[in-house]
């Protein structure tokens, strides 16, 4: 970790984490809190940390004054001190020290216990053998868990990109604006978070989903390039790369075409890249949705492995084997991995491949294994030796295969292609897989029921546009996810600016005039106010340090995260209103369970 430079106070002369040999003779005072100490009777150690990084501290009667030899020894774990002394080299040269100020230590003269600390409910000391204490165990007593190393130089990283994030901004023209916390729900995908109004009875507030209104209304009023590293707000199930607040890095301007949108955000990741020392070698790969979807069954895929699925369609038409036959009647394809080498699975292995195939949804997966003596296996029984050469099936190899309708392959395809990579130990091409995926169709259909693919304000590909009543399915938009190393770092369009555009995809959408007059009325009038040509993307500022610092969830990028039940336990949220709340705001509790979504 880099040194902490902060300039002398009135109570320290600097932070530990910088001490050197150099330093050796200087007389400083330094202050933090006692990570270890070792009491070896005639001599006292003590490592004393702050958010720098750690240095040895050593008292001793020759060295340190009576008052304070005899305080040393009720000294404890956490406790907040005070100390002044020598700078003097170790005596092995810190050999014995894996600490960056292992060639130092600080010879105490005289200290002062600053305060005092209660035994710590969880260790923040601990071996490297030693485990971390249970999560929620950690999460209750957070103040002590970001005392870790792990989590400060995590949350300093984090402080560095945002401030690289706002120079690399302000270098191409963008002004930070700031919109509301308290604003109008609209549909952005997932539930509001509602706030009653005190003064207006019977009324709520929403937090922001995404301020995705407020910064298309800022182009139309001129703003031309606008960013904001915003607060976000979705109430919806919890998992580990999701939050109910995060943060985004929020980006819009005007005049511009997807490709001008592509190249500032590829800037801005190099910037980051460098920041956190991850290689971002520009320009990033392209592929379409249509075209990632067909490859590797998701729109969010991890490059790092080069495995991609094949149609075998054609290949097994003439293969007798009913549950193929059936599939491709009823319009389905037959498509799948070949895995070289992949025969030494066994077949406890394939079964595990198998589940992650039924967890996305279809109801198994077919494979085959071709030995010596021809193909085995619930597929390869099936197939002759011409058969099994037009599938690319060599001498131990394994095939993979989901027969039937894309919306159900491809995800469970997908599944299957992360669980085969781990089941094989395939090897990377690339530590660092960048990727855009572009041209996401503007609505899903699903028995029936359109809904936005991202939201309701993608501008679609102009020889779209006629097909927008007649085929919305059809309908490619103008929208891109950015990918890194399988996981979605942010998603963008360009904008409908022609106000009755937009009313024609609301229309598709369901909404009737009434409707689409309350929930986006005032975005309407804006654009009927002369609107530019704008497009934008938001991109996900947890999901960035906790990918370039290769933690397992986002809750360890977070100062104060929520648990997967959306309960913040260090504080102890969400509680009931107590008081005269309920009757200001005119608000009675029902503690029945709601209801399901849908009914």
């Amino acid at each position: 970790m880099p040194e902490v430079r902060i300039e002398q106070t009135g109570m320290r002369s600097r932070m530990v984490g910088g001490l050197r040999v150099e330093h050796e003779g200087e007389e400083l005072v330094l202050a933090g809190w006692v990570h270890r100490r070792r009491d070896l009777g005639g001599l006292l150690f003590i490592d004393l940390r702050d958010r720098s990084g750690l240095v040895q501290v050593s008292f001793g009667p020759e060295w340190t004054d009576a008052i304070s030899w005899e305080l040393a020894h009720s000294i404890g774990h956490e406790d907040v001190i005070r100390v002044k002394g020598l700078v003097v080299a170790r005596p092995d040269g810190g050999s014995k020290s894996q600490m960056p100020t292992g060639g130092v230590e600080l010879q105490v003269r005289k200290f002062e216990i600053l305060s005092k600390a209660s035994t710590p409910e969880i260790p923040v000391y601990r071996t490297p053998e030693e485990e971390l204490p249970a999560e929620e165990l950690r999460l209750q007593h957070r103040v002590l868990d970001l005392r870790r190393s792990e989590l400060q130089e995590k949350l300093m990283l984090r402080h560095k990109l945002m401030l690289a994030v706002r120079v690399y901004m302000d270098r191409h023209g963008f002004i930070e604006v700031e919109t509301p916390i308290l604003t109008k729900a609209t549909p952005e995908g997932a539930r509001d978070y509602l706030v009653p109004s005190r003064v207006h009875k019977g009324e709520f507030y929403a937090l922001p989903q995404s301020p995705q209104i407020y910064k298309q209304v800022l182009m139309v009023a001129g703003f031309d390039r606008y960013f904001q590293i915003a607060r976000c707000f979705r109430d919806e199930d919890l998992r580990a790369d999701r939050q109910p607040e995060f943060t985004q890095i929020d980006v819009e301007a005007s005049f511009v075409e997807v490709d001008d949108i592509l190249g500032w955000v590829e800037g801005l990741m190099e910037a980051l890249a460098e920041v956190s020392e991850v290689d971002a070698s520009l320009p990033f790969q392209r592929l379409s949705w249509e075209d990632a979807m067909e490859l590797y069954g998701s729109d969010a895929p991890d490059l790092r492995y080069e495995l991609a699925i094949e149609d075998w369609t054609k290949a097994t038409e003439d293969l007798d084997f009913g549950v193929i036959r059936s599939q491709v009647d009823e319009g389905g394809r037959v498509r799948g991995f070949r895995l070289a080498g992949g025969g030494r699975l066994s077949r406890r292995e394939i079964d595990v491949i198998e589940e992650s195939a039924r967890g996305a949804g279809a109801p198994g997966l077919l494979w085959g294994k071709r030995g010596d003596e021809g193909a085995s296996g619930p597929l390869g029984k099936f197939m002759t030796d011409e058969q099994a050469d037009r599938v690319g099936l060599g001498i131990g190899d394994l095939v993979l295969v989901c027969a039937g309708k894309d919306g159900l392959t491809s995800p469970a395809l997908a599944a299957v292609r992360q669980a085969a990579i781990k089941a094989l130990e395939l090897p990377r091409v690339t530590e660092h897989a960048w990727l855009w995926v572009t041209d996401f169709p503007v609505f899903e259909e699903d028995e029936g029921r359109v809904t936005a693919s991202h939201h309701p304000f993608v501008m679609p590909h102009a020889s779209d546009i006629e097909n927008i009543e007649s085929g919305p399915g059809s309908v490619r938009g103008t929208a891109y996810d950015l990918v890194y190393n399988g996981t979605e770092f942010g998603s963008g369009s360009i904008r409908i600016h022609e106000p009755e555009l937009q009313r024609r995809i609301l229309r598709v959408l369901g909404l009737n005039e009434v409707e689409i007059e309350e929930k986006f009325g005032f975005l309407l009038k804006a654009l009927s106010a002369g609107a530019p040509p704008h497009g934008g993307i938001a991109l996900g500022m947890d999901r960035i340090v906790q990918r370039f610092t290769n933690s397992s969830s986002l809750r360890d990028t977070v100062a104060f995260p929520k648990t997967t039940a959306a309960r913040a336990l260090y504080e102890g949220a969400p509680t009931a209103p107590g008081g005269s709340s309920l009757e200001e705001l005119g608000l009675q509790v029902n503690t029945q369970n709601p209801p399901e979504r849908g009914e």
